[in-house]
C-alpha cells in the first residue's frame, strides 16, 4: 500500500473511532446548592452588570468562574417554585409543579398512575451507574408502605448528609435521637421545638423552645456563652424558630458538612471498581467504571444556618455591604397574602449592624461554596480523563434564590426576583453543543435540567414516550429559536397559601391561585377549580411590577389605573395555565387519589401575546 492509501485508511480509522466517541454516553456530574443567589457569581455579575461585584457588595467565586469560562452561562435561569421541596422534585421530574401535584413540605410518592419516573432513574434504565451525595429533598418515595421504599429506589449509590452523615456524627451539625447538635453550642433548625445544649465539658442538656416556653435562667446562661463564641445571628420570625443567619462554623474549611459531602464523592471515584469504607466505617463499593456515570452532588449551603468556616468569613467581615433599603410604607401596596408572607420572614428585629452581619456571611458562606465546587468538578474531570470518557457538567445555582432585605426579608418563597430568578451553568467536552465562554441571556427554566442530561445521554427528548416533560433540551435552544420562551412560570404553597406567578422582560406578575390551603384535606381536589379567575377582582391578591421602570419591584401596579387591564389580562393568562392546562391535586395519603384539570389544555404555548395596546408607555 503506497503512503497515500496508508493515510486514507488512518484517517477512515480514526473517523470510527471519532464516531464511537461520540455516541458514547458521557458521564454526568449535577451540581445543585441551596438557597444560592445568582449575584453571589463574580461571572453572573459580569454578564449582567459588568461589574464582579453584586449590587451589594463584594463576592468571590474563582473556580465557578473558571467554569463558566469552560462553557455556556445562562443568566435567566428561572425556579419553578422558590422552596427546597417543590422545586426539587419540579427539576428532578422535568414537570412542573402544577404538573405533578406538588406544591410544598410534604412527601409524595411515585403510585399514583400520573407519576413519571425521576431523571435517575430513566437514566439507570439507559444503563446508568447512578449515585447522590448531599441532599437530596425531593420529598418523594417509591411507597406509601415504608418497608417498601428505599434510598436506592432513585439512585443506585446514596450518601445523604443527614441519614448517613449527621447520624453517624460526620459534619459541623449531626444528630442524636432525632435531634439536631451543634458541637460545642446549641441548634435551632426551621420548625424544630427541640433544641440541644452540648457544653464543651461534654455534658448534654435540652430544652422546649417555644412561644410559651422560656429558657430556664441556667439554660440561658449557656446558650447565651455559646452563641457569643460563635458570633450566632438569629432571626426569631417564621414561628418563632431562631433561624441561624450568621455565625462561623465550629470546624475549618473542608471538616463541615459539605466538605464531608466532596470527601465521600471523591473517595466514590478514586475506589472504582473496589471496596472501600465510608467516612463512618460503612464498606462500600465505588463507581461501576463499565457503565457511565451519573453523579447528583447536593449541597446545603448556603441555606440556614449560615456558618461559614472562620478562613472565608475572615476576609468577608473585612468588607462592607449595601443593606437593600425598605420602608414598612411599602407594605401598603403588597396584596394581603403577601404581607402575609411578609411577617413571616421580615427581617425588621434586625439592627443595621445584624443585617451587615448577615449578608457577610451569606455571601461568606458561598464563596466557602465556591471552593467545594472547584475540588467537586476537578475530581470528576480527573475521573472522566482516567476512563477515556466524554463528560457534561451541570450546576444549578441554588434550588432557587434568597432575599438579603429585599422586600424586607431574609428568606425565599417569594414571586420577587431574589427568590426565583437564578443561573445555570453547563459545560461538556463536546464544545460543539456547548461553546465556551457563551453567555445566554434569555429565559430558560429549572424543567430543563431533566431533559437536557436525558438528551445528552443520548435519548430523543423529542419523542412522545417523553411527552410528559415540560422542559426543554438545553443544546437546542441555544440554535433553535422555536425553542425560545417569553415568559416563565411557576406555583407555590407555603406561608400564606397557593400563589402563582409569570415573568416576562418586563413585567413580574402574581396572583393567588387556590382559595384553601389544602383541597385534599377536604377531599375537593380540583374544585372549584375557576376561582381565581372568576373570584372578585380584590381576592386574587394580583402583584404586577413594570420591571422597565421598576427593576427592585418595590411599586406594586396591578390596581393602578393604567395598569388595570394588563393586570387582568395577566391573570386571566397565568390562571388558565396553571389552573387548567394539566394541574395535577392530589391526595398523598392515597395510593392512587388525585384529579386532573384540563379545561385548558395547550394554554402553556410560551407566547407573551398580550394586546400592545394595554402595555402603558414610559
Amino acid at each position: 500500500m503506497n503512503k497515500l492509501g496508508f493515510t486514507f485508511v488512518l484517517a477512515c480509522v480514526w473517523g470510527m473511532v471519532a464516531n464511537v466517541m461520540a455516541e458514547k454516553q458521557p458521564n454526568i456530574l449535577w451540581i445543585i446548592t441551596d438557597d444560592q443567589r445568582a449575584d453571589s457569581l463574580e461571572c453572573y455579575n459580569r454578564a449582567t452588570t459588568g461589574k464582579n461585584e453584586s449590587y451589594l457588595g463584594y463576592v468571590s467565586s474563582p473556580n465557578v468562574d473558571a467554569l463558566a469560562k469552560e462553557g455556556v452561562l445562562f443568566t435567566k435561569a428561572v425556579c419553578n417554585s422558590p422552596m427546597c421541596t417543590p422545586s426539587r422534585g419540579s427539576m428532578q421530574s422535568g414537570r412542573y409543579p402544577h404538573r405533578r401535584g406538588q406544591y410544598r413540605w410534604g412527601t409524595t410518592h411515585q403510585m399514583p398512575d400520573f407519576v413519571k419516573p425521576m431523571v435517575s432513574q430513566t437514566l439507570r434504565d439507559k444503563g446508568y451507574g447512578t449515585a447522590v451525595f448531599g441532599k437530596t429533598g425531593w420529598g418523594t418515595v417509591n411507597s406509601l408502605n415504608k418497608k417498601e421504599n428505599s434510598p436506592a429506589d432513585f439512585y443506585d449509590f446514596t450518601i445523604n448528609f443527614a441519614s448517613d452523615l449527621q447520624r453517624n456524627g460526620v459534619g459541623d451539625i449531626f444528630t442524636s435521637g432525632g435531634k439536631y447538635i451543634f458541637p460545642h453550642g446549641i441548634f435551632t433548625p426551621e420548625f424544630m421545638k427541640e433544641t440541644i445544649i452540648h457544653p464543651q465539658d461534654g455534658k448534654m442538656e435540652y430544652y422546649k423552645q417555644d412561644r410559651h416556653n422560656p429558657l430556664p435562667e441556667r439554660d440561658l446562661a449557656i446558650k447565651d456563652r455559646v452563641e457569643e463564641e460563635f458570633d450566632i445571628l438569629r432571626s426569631y420570625t417564621r414561628l418563632n424558630t431562631g433561624l441561624i443567619l450568621g455565625g462561623v462554623n465550629p470546624y475549618p474549611a473542608g471538616e463541615t458538612i459539605d466538605g464531608h459531602v466532596v470527601r465521600e464523592m471523591k473517595n466514590y471515584l478514586k475506589n472504582a471498581d473496589k471496596s472501600y469504607q465510608t467516612s463512618w466505617g460503612k464498606k462500600v463499593k465505588g463507581a461501576d467504571t463499565s457503565k457511565p456515570l451519573f453523579i447528583n452532588l447536593g449541597f446545603t449551603l448556603p441555606h440556614t444556618p449560615v456558618i461559614p468556616p472562620k478562613v472565608f468569613r475572615d476576609v468577608f467581615r473585612k468588607k462592607k455591604y449595601r443593606i437593600p433599603e425598605f420602608s414598612t410604607d411599602e407594605l401598603s401596596n403588597f396584596p394581603p397574602q403577601l404581607v402575609i408572607m411578609y411577617n413571616e420572614c421580615k427581617t425588621d428585629q434586625l439592627t443595621e449592624e445584624e443585617k451587615h452581619q448577615a449578608i457577610q456571611d451569606y455571601y461568606a458562606f458561598c464563596a466557602y461554596g465556591d471552593a467545594l465546587i472547584g475540588e467537586s468538578v476537578e475530581a470528576f474531570k480527573e475521573y472522566c480523563e482516567k476512563q477515556g470518557e466524554e463528560y457534561l457538567i451541570v450546576y444549578t445555582v441554588g434550588d432557587h434564590g434568597w432575599h438579603l432585605g429585599e422586600q424586607g426579608m431574609m428568606a425565599k418563597f417569594g414571586p420577587w426576583t431574589q427568590s426565583i430568578m437564578d443561573a445555570a451553568i453547563i459545560v461538556s467536552s463536546d464544545k460543539e453543543k456547548y461553546p465556551a465562554g457563551k453567555i445566554h441571556d434569555e429565559f430558560v427554566e429549572f424543567v430543563d435540567f431533566a431533559p437536557t442530561m436525558l438528551a445528552a445521554a443520548g435519548e430523543d427528548v423529542s419523542d412522545p414516550k417523553y411527552g410528559y416533560l415540560d422542559g426543554y433540551d438545553l443544546a437546542e435552544v441555544l440554535t433553535d429559536e422555536e425553542l425560545k420562551r417569553e415568559y416563565a412560570i411557576g406555583e407555590l404553597n407555603v406561608i400564606c397559601g397557593h400563589r402563582g406567578f409569570m415573568r416576562t422582560e418586563e413585567f413580574a406578575f402574581s396572583m393567588r391561585t387556590r382559595d384553601k390551603w389544602d383541597h385534599s384535606r377536604v377531599g375537593d381536589l380540583n374544585s372549584d377549580i375557576m376561582w381565581a379567575l372568576d373570584c372578585e377582582r380584590p381576592k386574587a391578591d394580583m402583584a404586577l411590577y413594570d420591571l422597565r421602570v421598576d427593576p427592585l419591584e418595590k411599586n406594586n401596579v396591578a390596581d393602578a389605573k393604567e395598569y388595570r387591564e394588563l393586570a387582568d389580562w395577566f391573570r386571566q393568562k397565568l390562571g388558565t395555565i396553571l389552573l387548567g392546562d394539566g394541574r395535577v391535586e392530589c391526595d398523598w395519603s392515597k395510593p392512587n387519589s388525585y384529579s386532573i384539570s384540563n379545561f385548558a389544555g395547550g394554554a402553556d404555548d410560551k407566547k407573551f401575546d398580550v394586546p400592545p395596546e394595554l402595555i402603558p408607555e414610559v
